[in-house]
């Protein structure tokens, strides 16, 4: 036993002391455009930490108006402060959203389209992951009500500034999680049986096939929606998992950094001439290979519906 725990041991002194190097090796593609979008209005959900965060400050450095969209506004304004400073750039600004109340989806739309009569870049970013189970304030289970039913309805209530704007872009962010996924349509709500590992996954499928419809049906507007996957990021979504933030403690020379985690982020958001690949599926900043189940055309057109439905929205 005293063997087994010294070479353990050994084993984690060596990963690291070698953490730099192995890191790098994991880092992932990197987003090489130097397009400056001074001018150009940004929203991003989630960005007062993580992924989120560090896209913000990326796209505040190259001159953008830049919304950070978030339930925690103290950390918010934190966050933005810290961005303000670091990138010289005053335009970095903090509005209430909490994705798992409909009302306050409502609410920061109405506010955001009375502010601004711009909105160039949407980023769905925000998100919750190994939730226990439990519903947002409109019923619905949490993973499905923030990560697809949240971005749904607040890309519904802005499409129409995104339009005017175009050339306009929606990104949304999912997982290689969606791999496990399934829209389960005669249970989306987890109260016949729960995992909160698949209830994840689950959302995430849902992230590709909303990306994939919506794109369709944006054809010929100028605006266009991309959907991906920035790895695994040493980030807080993993909080309500005890085991999870263990192994992210343990294995974090392997992961990301969230300034790593960004790059498909700002790549999908930035990178010129991608309009063609609409609706595709982006890792490492370059388009990559989907689940057969995320590319199930009838799926994504009755999830369309469904979720429609459940937000009581016509949305043709």
């Amino acid at each position: 036993m005293l063997v087994i725990l010294g070479l353990f041991t050994s084993f984690l002194s060596i990963l690291y002391l070698t953490a730099p190097s192995i890191r790098k090796f994991f880092a992932g593609g990197v987003c090489t455009t130097n397009v400056q979008i001074p001018g150009k209005v940004v929203v991003i959900t989630g960005a007062n930490t993580g992924i989120g965060k560090e896209t913000a400050r990326e796209l505040a450095r190259r001159g953008a108006r830049v919304y950070i969209a978030c339930r925690d506004v103290l950390k918010g304004e934190s966050a933005a402060s810290e961005i303000r400073a670091d990138t010289k750039n005053s335009q970095v600004l903090v509005r209430k959203l909490d994705l798992s109340d409909t009302k306050s989806i409502r609410a920061f739309a109405e506010g955001f389209l009375a502010e601004e009569k711009k909105l160039h870049i949407l980023i769905n970013n925000a998100g919750v992951m190994m939730s226990p189970y439990s519903k947002t304030a409109d019923g619905f289970e949490t993973h499905l009500g923030v990560n697809h039913l949240g971005h749904f309805l607040l890309t519904y209530l802005l499409l129409g500034r995104l339009k005017e704007s175009a050339p306009a872009r929606v990104v949304n962010l999912s997982s290689v999680a969606h791999l496990g996924g399934k829209i389960r349509f005669h249970d989306l709500q987890g109260e016949k049986r729960y995992c909160r590992g698949f209830a994840y996954c689950h959302s995430k499928l849902a992230n590709v096939l909303f990306t994939r419809e919506l794109a369709k049906r944006l054809q010929g507007t100028g605006v266009t929606a991309y959907v991906v996957h920035p790895g695994i990021v040493m980030s807080e979504i993993v909080r309500h998992s005890f085991l999870l933030c263990l192994l992210w403690r343990l294995f974090s020379p392997f992961f990301k950094s969230t300034r790593q985690g960004a790059q498909t982020s700002l790549h999908c958001a930035l990178a010129e001439g991608l309009e063609p690949l609409s609706g595709k599926y982006f890792s490492d900043c370059k388009r990559t290979w989907v689940s057969p189940r995320a590319r199930d055309k009838k799926t994504a057109e009755r999830l369309w519906n469904v979720s429609c439905e459940l937000l009581g929205i016509q949305w043709e």
